[in-house]
């Protein structure tokens, strides 16, 4: 009887990653996008800290962009980062659905103003996070 739960928590479990790794393959960046997420993300992860202490922003986007960090920095990933490639492609993609999200919430010129990289970036930044318009 042991066995057939530990089995089948081993089945829920392993369905579940698949799910979350199918999850992810739907919301990633098309084409070049995700090149770019890759390019900026060190600008990305400055922006995210910039925004979680902004006071001025909603607490839920704070906590989401906390929770976002804190995913950020465990050791630990959906796919493991030695995989060439998908290993850093799950956290970009993860960034990218929570600032659509976050830009959607706070507004463009709250991730306009604490934005540390260059124009070129922002308008990559833009057209990850489906920003419509001119993103001056």
């Amino acid at each position: 009887m042991g066995w057939g739960i530990l089995i089948g928590i081993l089945i829920a479990v392993a369905a579940t990653w698949t799910l979350l790794v199918a999850a992810l393959a739907l919301i990633r960046p098309k084409g070049s996008l995700l090149t770019e997420a890759l390019r900026i993300l060190p600008d990305l992860l400055r922006l995210l800290r910039r925004l979680t202490a902004d006071r001025t922003l909603p607490t839920g986007v704070r906590v989401r962009l906390g929770l976002l960090l804190a995913y950020l920095a465990l050791p630990i990933d959906l796919i493991p980062d030695f995989i060439p490639v998908l290993g850093y492609a799950d956290d970009a993609i993860i960034v990218t659905f929570v600032l659509r999200g976050v830009v959607r919430r706070a507004g463009v010129d709250a991730v306009r103003r604490h934005w540390p990289g260059s124009q070129d970036g922002f308008t990559a930044l833009c057209r990850l996070t489906g920003i419509a318009g001119d993103p001056e």
